[in-house]
């Protein structure tokens, strides 16, 4: 039988042995394989420009879901909640979303306005930000994040710019900085075919179905509502018209 000393002793061990999470070692290059990174510095050295770019695909997504529970050891229950949360936030069902991290060094970087330097392309088609963090409009010395949103319909035919691609590309133009503009234009490409993923079912996607739902039918809502009007109009103006004509026949 254990004596007190010895048992403390093993409590203690295995309090502070590293568990290593099985979890967190598949999604850690799950998260990694959809983010591209590239630094540049002009032929002076008078400034330097890191950019890394993240594509929240379907399976980044997913990967971030679990690697948030894990770390914070959440419930079933919290994680949907972060789920719903994170996709009512990411707006997956009308935009393609894009985390940007940048980080100047020495002399600062103006890229106002940034939506005129970032491009996003599918096949041939290029598609300029709906949306994005209005941030990257300032002077830029050390770190500057926040996300670029780019349509999911092409606003043209309707279609969902993704379907049936076999990739996406985010193209930075080299005239957003001095060190950028030594170097060119910066591309990245993504690879659609290994994005297995897909986003659809469980509490979160159930909610937010709800929520387009209800905004559905709050559209359809003031829609009749102005078409009663219409009617309304359209029977008064037919029961003057009829009036009239009564008044001019009895004459």
């Amino acid at each position: 039988m254990l004596n007190h000393k010895l048992l403390a002793s093993l409590v203690l061990l295995f309090l502070f042995v590293p568990v290593i999470c099985p979890a967190a070692e598949k999604v850690d290059p799950i998260l990694s394989q959809w983010s591209h990174e590239t630094e540049v510095t002009d032929k002076e050295g008078d400034q330097s420009v890191k950019v890394k770019a993240t594509y929240y695909s379907n399976e980044y997504v997913e990967a971030l879901v679990i690697a948030e529970a894990e770390k914070n050891l959440w419930t079933a229950d919290e994680m949907e909640n972060y789920k719903y949360t994170l996709l009512k936030n990411l707006n997956l069902a009308e935009c393609i979303p894009f985390h940007i991290d940048i980080y100047v060094r020495g002399l600062p970087m103006y890229a106002g306005p940034f939506d005129r330097h970032i491009t996003m392309m599918v096949g041939r088609k290029k598609y300029q930000p709906i949306d994005y963090d209005k941030r990257f409009n300032f002077k830029i010395l050390g770190p500057r994040d926040g996300m670029v949103y780019f349509p999911r319909y092409d606003p043209k035919t309707g279609k969902e710019v993704l379907e049936g691609a076999r990739d996406v590309r985010l193209v930075f133009d080299s005239s957003i900085s001095v060190a950028m503009s030594s170097r060119g234009d910066v591309t990245w490409v993504w690879d659609l075919t290994k994005d297995r993923a897909k986003i659809g079912g469980g509490k979160a996607a159930n909610r937010l179905e709800v929520d387009r739902l209800l905004k559905r039918n709050q559209k359809l809502n003031a829609d009749r509502e102005e078409l009663r009007k219409q009617l309304e109009a359209l029977d008064k103006e037919a029961a003057e018209v009829n009036s009239r004509i009564d008044e001019l026949q009895s004459e």
